[in-house]
């Protein structure tokens, strides 16, 4: 018999909303039943363009919706810890957009919450799901490239300045580092664990926020990481992971790579491609679906202490720099 389809409530109808919806749709077994705005006006607009049944003003009447399997928040992140701890308290299994809080010690709160409460909660990194990360992290485990000796990733854009826009204002938690620059501190960790010590310098925009932003973290057994982001310009967005055997290109961009180069000392490189479907955000939908239909409260491909482990690195990182 085909499996019951996942239930989504969709929690923040903003744009990572809509690009998260719009993959779901594509899944066999996936239905986006709801969605919960604070504004009745907006969550109406979003189900009308989405086909979704039922629409709330508030996030207390889609948490308390029985019939959900999992809710996806998508608010801005200095929303995810509120909105998150709403949802677990009504029993529903989250996924949380990332970064999954602000501050690790939000991260430990809602971790210990959905523990106690024995549900499903995880992070929507979605680059760790991506197949060829998926890959990358495959072939390190396997000693493709020997021992890791630095793992490199950037990741920076160039949006319009607005000090109103979350992006560039303190009081909403802006700047690169948390929007952006969790995306290469968290594809190092998948690959060398958590940093044993972290550096960071930032050049800071005129609101305060970091604008332009280097990390470097010295990890157990001697390899380091080196991450840049920024809010400047555009970077390359390429990951290269050296080993005292070889190295990996990933990207560009390196977040939802269709390109990786596998590169072994005396060997001719070995280069995979791949097309991804619609935004790349499929395969961590079908993640949550794997787990809830297994009865799993995490997922072991990225574990709530993966999770809580990249928010300590953010926060150290920041304390460096002297947000």
């Amino acid at each position: 018999m085909e499996p019951a389809p996942v239930r989504w409530g969709i929690l923040g109808p903003g744009n990572i909303a809509r690009t998260f919806t719009e993959d779901v749709l594509m899944l066999p077994g996936h239905v986006v039943a709801a969605v919960g705005s604070r504004d009745t006006r907006r969550s109406a607009a979003f189900a009308a363009d989405y086909g979704i049944g039922r629409s709330y003003g508030s996030y207390e009447e889609l948490a308390a919706d029985d019939s959900l399997d999992v809710i996806y928040v998508a608010t801005p992140h200095p929303g995810h810890h509120r909105a998150a701890r709403l949802c677990l308290l009504a029993g529903r299994a989250v996924l949380v957009e990332k970064p999954f809080t602000v501050t690790a010690e939000e991260a430990a709160d809602l971790i210990a919450l959905a523990r106690e409460r024995h549900l499903f909660a995880m992070e929507a990194m979605w680059t760790r799901f991506s197949p060829l990360v998926r890959e990358i992290a495959g072939l390190v485990r396997e000693g493709a490239i020997g021992r890791i000796t630095a793992v490199q990733a950037d990741y920076a854009g160039s949006p319009p300045y607005d000090p109103d826009n979350r992006l560039w204002n303190a009081d909403l938690a802006g700047g690169a580092l948390l929007d952006i620059g969790v995306y290469p501190i968290s594809f190092g960790a998948m690959l060398l664990g958590e940093p044993e010590q972290v550096r960071a310098l930032a050049t800071p925009a005129r609101t305060g926020v970091d604008a332009n932003t280097a990390i470097i973290a010295r990890y157990t057994g001697g390899a380091v990481g080196l991450y840049h982001c920024g809010l400047w310009a555009d970077s390359p967005r390429v990951a290269a992971i050296t080993g005292t055997g070889g190295i990996i290109t990933a990207g560009p961009p390196f977040h939802r790579p269709e390109r990786l180069t596998l590169r072994r000392a005396g060997r001719e490189p070995e280069t995979r491609t791949i097309t991804l479907p619609g935004h790349g955000f499929s395969y961590e939908a079908e993640e949550v679906a794997r787990c809830l239909r297994a009865g799993l409260t995490e997922s072991p491909l990225l574990t709530l202490d993966d999770t809580l482990a990249v928010m300590r690195t953010l926060d150290a990182a920041r304390a460096a720099f002297g947000a």
